[in-house]
Parts: C-alpha cells; structure tokens; sequence
C-alpha cells in the first residue's frame, strides 16, 4: 500500500561530531550556523533586487551593473555627523516595490531614500507615540493609532482621525482575532487621498484575564476573547476623507455579528470591497460600498455546506476599472476566477485537483498573472500536493504556463512591473538555491546562490516519504519518516508520533529533507524513529480533503493518524510497544486525545498548548469548523476531552505557557482538574509569561523539556 521514495542522509567522518538543541533549534546559541545560506533582506525595489551583506546595501538591475550603499552614503543623506552619525546600517523596508526608492526607520523617523540618486526624497513626520503605521504609496502619507484611535500624517500636520474613548471601542487594527487572513486594520486607497480603517467595538464580550508575574504585584491584563456560542465583537468599516476630514462608515447593517474581510479598494478609489462572511460562516458576499454614502450592493455569493473562508481580497487587472480576479474553493479545490464588477464570471482561469497558493502578482503589462500552486507537471493534473511551482496563466484565454522546474518547493518574489521574478527553491536534497527568472520567457536571468548542506560532517538520520490509505480506503495521504544513522533492522526502536493535524498546517513537503523538523534530527538521533502523517483536515489538498473535520473535530484526524500506526507496527524495526506522540495547539488536542481515545497503543504523550474544550476556543476559528455548541452538542461533547480524562493510562505531559491568548491557560488547567477528579494522573510543566508559542532564547529548553520526557519513559 505504501509508496516509498528513500533518500539516504549519512555523513562521513562524523564520529567526532553531534549536533546538539542549542545547534538545531530557533533560539540556540550555535543555531544560526546550521541555517542554509541566503541573502538577507532579499527582495525587489523597483527596477534593482537588493540584499544586504555586512553594513552594505546591494542593488541591482538584472543586465545592468550594480550598485552599494554603505553606511556612510545613508549618513551623507542624512546629514548626521559625528556622533549622531549611524555606526551600522539602519533599518529599512521596501514600501514600493514599483519605485527605486527605500524607506529607511531611522531611530524612529522615516525617510525615503532614492537609489538612483543617492537623496532623500521624503521625510514622514508622524506622532511617535504611535504605532501599526501604514504609508500610502501614492502621495505618501501616513497613518497610524494611538492607543485605541486612528491618526494620519499629511505634510507633516498630525491628524486624529477618530476619537473614542469607551472601554472595548479600538480603530485602526486588525479584527476577528487575525482569521480570514486578516493582519492590519488600515488601508489606503489608490488615490492617497481615502483611509479604509476598522473599527471594532468588543465591549460585549467578556473581558479573559491574562495573568502577568513580571511586576511586583501580579497584575491582570484582560484581553476581549469571544468564545464559541458567546457574543461576538461588532465590527463595521470607516472611510476617512483627507480633504474634507470626515468619517463616513459603510453601511454593512444587521446582523452586527458577522466577518467584514479583505478589504480592497476599486482603482478609482470611489469604492471599496468588502468579503463579508455571516457568524454561521457558510455564506459569504462579496459587496461593493459607495465610501461617499456608505451604501453597499452586493456583486457575488458563494455558500458551502461546510464553511467558507475567503482568505485574499479580490485584485483589479491593471488599467482596467472593469475586472477583477477572485480566489475561490468553489469547485473544491483554490482557483482563480476572472469577474466584472457586475459580478458576472468572465472566465476560471485556474481549474484541476491542485491549489493555489499565493498570487505573486500580474505581468506582461497586465495581461497574465504569476501565482504558485500546488501542480507540479506541466499539464497541471492532480497532484499529491508535496510540491509547489511557480506559474503564469494569460488572462484573456487561459493558457496555462510552468515557470519552475525542479522536484521540490518553488516560493517567489515579482518585481514591481513583473518582468522578472526571484525563485528560492528548496528540494529534498537542495538546502536552498536562489535564482532570477524572466517571466515572459521562463529564461534563468542570473544565478545568485546555492547554499551548501550545513550538517556536512555530522551524522544524520535517513528520511523517506511514502503514501498510505486513509481509514476511508480511497485518500491517499502523505507520510514521512525518520529512522536513526545506520539503524540495525534486526532490532526494535521506540517510536514518536509528531502530529498536528488541523487545517492550516501541512507537515510533509518536499522541500529540503522533506521537511523534516529539527527536532526529528535530535530524536533520531538519540535512537527514536519518528513518524508524521498529514490526515485528512489538513492544508493543501482541497476542500473536501479538509472540511471532513466539520462538525466532528478529532474524529476523522485520529481515525487517519491510527492508520499510520498501523503501519508502524507491521515494521519489524518499530517496538509496538514503544510508540509516543507529540503536538502542539491542534497538535496538543490531537495528543491528548489519542492518548484517551487509544490507551493502548500510546504508552507516552506531550501535548503543548492544547485545546481541551472548543467550546472555550474563540468564534471565529471554533465555530467555523464545529458551529455553535447549541448547534453540535454532540460533536462538542465527543471533543471535549475533560470528560475523558479517566482514560488516561500512559503518561501524560502538558506544556501550557502562561499568558497564551490562544489557547487560554484555562484548558489544561480544566483538565488536570478533572485528571485529580478522576484519580488520573498527568504530568505538567508551564512556560511563565510565554504566548501559545515558546520562543526565543527558551525554545531549546522546551525541547530538552520534552526529549527528557521521552527518554524517562519512552526509551
């Protein structure tokens, strides 16, 4: 049944070397050594690609030659001397990617600084007390908030653009706790002349108390946590006038509690669009508001039986006020969709068992798009999604065109006027190569590095992929495993299950070692076989690959995950009796829920940051995937996993950080209540003052947290 595509890892002479957490996990002190090379701040800026080395700014037109900024050209621009003068290169950001022009953070100022000539063309003055600045790229203004209001910088006057002062009213930032790829709150318009900004007013719901121990006294610092089947926050949409200085909201009606996202203005900058989502989440309408009246029509609707969840704003063809691409599951899988503003589909431009992943952008003067996808033959037929390429489809027929080649993951950049694009490229056996390409030919304009294998030296565990059955017996699913450097196959091995299993997420790509995670390399090579499986209800494989979890979270995910331990145990190197599992978030539910749903099998388990009960996870995710608890009692009940803690028999570690606004701190603290209740007994360790995620300098402890745990009981 399964499909095996090995690639072996050993090393030569490496008896005299290991690799230890602090070299291959985020936040170790020799970590960066082990990272592929690359060139850092690699991007396009107009006509030139930039990369920075040492305190040095390289810019290049492909075909023409180069140019550096050092330090001491940005002070001379700057006009600072002596000791006001910059001893390291400061920050900078591209803001335009169609203008040869930087802008440079400078103790807290920007500045635009033109590379053609070596000037500063702009300097933003703004309030400092602000932040999530947003510059327009038209006549380059900024706009910012302080605390729970907007403001904008037009000519250097500072202008407040709102002014709230109740409690749970905040403007200007992002909204539905980052869902629907929602990750700012202000957008200009094209003009530079509008401001589009949220306006969220959270004062219904219940204010979660987030405990901090860095002061003397503990303090509560309360965040606004919607839960599924509780109230939701009230969002609504503001346009801001820079010449009249007016506010006028859209008019986006009842019911208040739904999802405004990806918000996109018309070319004219006379409307903007708005994909709202109902609080069901099975409906979505993409509606066009008039910002001088707030009133809005609606142009298209889509419903799923399951869930929709648009995810990019909708783009406008350049210099055409009249069409705009959309992307859509609507026929399963993401694809393009070309529409008029009276929402009539001119066209699918995109179609096949595959997905697109991102659109990089248009080129050929508008005339096609350049967008990665999932396909990876030149036909575009279905895929197993492992891999990802960079494409070109022309807009006025259709035409499909492969831009990439090479077994693996394709991720791109598109300069300014899409002429050329940057292709980094990671394969199984390729760190990372990075590459110029013309779009219009597919030509390779400039090879910029190929970075080498920086465990050369060391020992490394062998990693294969293959294919297994899901428990429906016809998906395939894509697994990867990792055995330790010259295994002996006469003997057995303990076995560790890394799982997430949500959507989302995909773990096994074929990318460099497959995707292997660092951590598998430590557990490897300590004497662990570790095992990953993508179930269905991941990413990447369509739409009803994934909405198979709807309204039965856990059910479908463990079903697939026990295929796979079926699979382990028929190999004669793999201990049946030896075998844990590892999560984190999703990962930690699915953790902890194998571990009472099959005590048999799962002698040890950690689980981090788990969700225990959805019906203590917020709205906009939970309720998505399990609707409201009234809804789906029963699938609410089958995952709430405190009702099972008198299941456990393996051991049990939970990992929760403290301050987590993701997963709250109340989950697993509501599971070891009921474990005591139960007579069960869990193991717990907590990350003081860490998010959902440990990171940082305290990341490879939470490794040796959890490889300790392993070793004590596992191995």
């Amino acid at each position: 049944m399964a499909m095996v595509c090995a690639m072996a890892m050993t090393s030569l002479n490496a008896q005299q070397k290991e690799l230890t957490l602090n070299d291959l996990i985020p936040g170790g002190k020799t970590y960066s050594r082990f990272v592929p090379q690359s060139l850092r701040q690699l991007q396009w800026c107009g006509d030139y690609y930039l990369y920075v080395s040492g305190d040095t700014i390289h810019a290049t037109i492909p075909g023409k030659a180069s140019k550096s900024i050092t330090v001491d050209m940005l002070n001379a621009a700057l006009k600072l001397k002596g000791e006001d003068a910059y001893k390291q290169l400061p920050r900078f950001m591209v803001t335009d990617t169609k203008r040869n022009v930087i802008t440079l953070n400078c103790r807290g100022r920007y500045y635009d600084y033109n590379l053609d000539n070596g000037k500063i063309e702009r300097d933003y003055a703004y309030n400092k007390k602000g932040s999530r600045f947003e510059l327009d790229l038209n006549k380059h203004h900024v706009a910012y908030t302080v605390g729970q209001n907007v403001w904008v910088d037009v000519d250097g006057d500072s202008l407040q653009v709102t002014n709230e002062t109740q409690d749970g009213i905040v403007c200007g930032t992002d909204v539905h706790q980052r869902e629907f790829g929602i990750t700012k709150g202000l957008f200009w318009a094209p003009d530079g002349e509008h401001l589009a900004f949220y306006r969220m007013d959270e004062s219904m719901v219940p204010e979660y108390p987030i405990v901090t121990i860095t002061t003397r006294v503990a303090e509560v610092r309360p965040v606004h946590y919607p839960m599924a089947g509780m109230k939701s926050h009230h969002v609504t949409l503001g346009i801001y006038d820079l010449k009249t200085k007016k506010v006028t909201y859209m008019k986006t009606g009842l019911p208040k509690e739904k999802f405004l996202t990806n918000i996109a203005w018309s070319p004219d900058s006379k409307y903007v669009y708005i994909e709202e989502v109902n609080r069901q989440q099975d409906t979505c309408y993409t509606v066009r508001y008039d910002i001088a009246t707030g009133k809005g029509n609606r142009v298209l609707m889509f419903t799923d039986k399951h869930y929709v969840e648009p995810q990019t704003p909708i783009a406008f063809v350049p210099n055409n006020s009249e069409l705009f691409v959309r992307q859509s599951c609507q026929d399963g899988y993401n694809h393009l969709y070309l529409y008029n503003i009276r929402g009539i589909m001119v066209r699918q431009l995109t179609k096949g068992n595959w997905m697109v992943t991102d659109v990089l952008g248009f080129a050929d003067n508008g005339k096609s798009i350049i967008f990665q996808a999932t396909a990876s033959d030149e036909k575009a037929t279905s895929v197993d999604g492992l891999e990802r390429h960079i494409w070109k489809v022309d807009i006025a027929t259709g035409k499909l065109t492969r831009l990439t080649k090479g077994y693996g993951v394709h991720s791109a950049q598109l300069s300014g006027d899409g002429r050329y694009f940057i292709d980094n490229f990671s394969g199984p056996e390729t760190p990372r190569s990075l590459d110029i390409y013309d779009t219009k030919s597919g030509k390779l304009v400039k090879h910029l590095l190929t970075a080498k294998d920086t465990y050369t030296g060391y020992p490394l565990p062998d990693v294969r992929i293959g294919k297994l059955l899901a428990d429906d017996g016809k998906t395939e699913l894509n697994y990867r495993i990792v055995t330790p450097p010259d295994m002996d196959p006469t003997k057995k091995y303990p076995t560790v299950i890394y799982v997430y299993g949500g959507p989302h997420a995909q773990m096994i790509t074929a990318n460099w070692m497959y995707g292997m995670r660092v951590w598998d390399i430590y557990m490897a090579l300590r004497g662990y076989i570790v095992f990953t499986l993508d179930n269905r209800g991941s990413a990447n494989r369509g739409h009803e690959f994934e909405s198979v979890i709807h309204r039965n979270l856990g059910k479908n995910e463990m079903a697939d995950q026990m295929t796979g331990v079926r699979y382990l145990q028929s190999l004669p190197y793999v201990d049946s009796e030896r075998i844990g599992v590892h999560g984190w978030s999703f990962g930690g539910f699915m953790t902890t829920n194998l571990m009472l749903t099959y005590p048999d099998v799962f002698k040890v388990g950690v689980a981090g940051g788990p969700v225990i009960d959805w019906e203590r996870y917020e709205i906009m995710y939970g309720e998505r995937y399990m609707d409201t608890p009234d809804e789906n009692p029963e699938g609410y009940n089958n995952a709430n996993l405190c009702l099972r803690a008198g299941d456990l028999k393996g051991r049990l570690m939970i990992i929760h950080g403290t301050v987590d606004p993701v997963v709250v701190w109340q989950h697993s603290q509501l599971f070891l209540k009921a474990c005591v209740e139960a007579g069960t007994m869990p193991d717990y360790f907590v990350y003081p003052e860490h998010e959902h995620n440990v990171i940082g300098k305290d990341r490879p402890h939470l490794h040796e947290i959890i490889t300790r745990y392993f070793d004590d009981f596992l191995k």
